[in-house]
């Protein structure tokens, strides 16, 4: 049984989760001279977004929780 955390059930986790994994398929279809470029570039900062999500939720104080989350839409 998996331990199920407060983050994952946030709108905004399960759409970053969401986006992250459109991103893929689009990329999916870019031409291979892209390869490691833009389809990379594009996919890490999805992928980003969603992990801030997640350490910004696991921080203690309020104030390191809005700092992380604040930079999560940054990307």
């Amino acid at each position: 049984m998996f331990l199920e955390l407060a983050h994952t059930k946030l709108n905004v986790y399960q759409f970053s989760q969401e986006l992250a994994l459109e991103c893929y398929r689009v990329t999916k279809k870019f031409p291979s001279d892209e390869k490691f470029a833009m389809i990379s570039q594009i996919r890490r900062a999805a992928v980003s977004v969603h992990l801030n999500i997640a350490e910004g939720c696991s921080r203690k104080s309020q104030k390191e929780r809005n700092s992380i989350l604040k930079s999560s839409g940054d990307q």
